[in-house]
């Protein structure tokens, strides 16, 4: 499974829109329905999927889909 389809699926069970719905400028809180607590939960379901480690400074500039893929993928080289 590519990881952007795995990180939907993963943000689905959080979110309030289907994965397959999901397009990468939807912002977690605003179009998704997170609250803080989901997108803390959500992070530490990231970590141990993509055997990565958020910083909080990291959490802190991420708002839309296509933002945290492109940290994941950068915290993953």
């Amino acid at each position: 499974m590519d990881r952007e389809k795995e990180f939907k699926e993963i943000l689905a069970k959080y979110g309030n829109v289907a994965a397959e719905d999901m397009t990468n400028d939807m912002r977690f809180r605003e179009d998704l329905g997170l609250s803080s607590l989901d997108f803390m939960t959500l992070l530490g379901e990231l970590e141990d999927t993509f055997d990565i480690e958020f910083e909080e400074e990291h959490a802190s500039r991420v708002f839309t889909i296509g933002e945290a893929l492109e940290l994941i993928e950068e915290l993953s080289e």
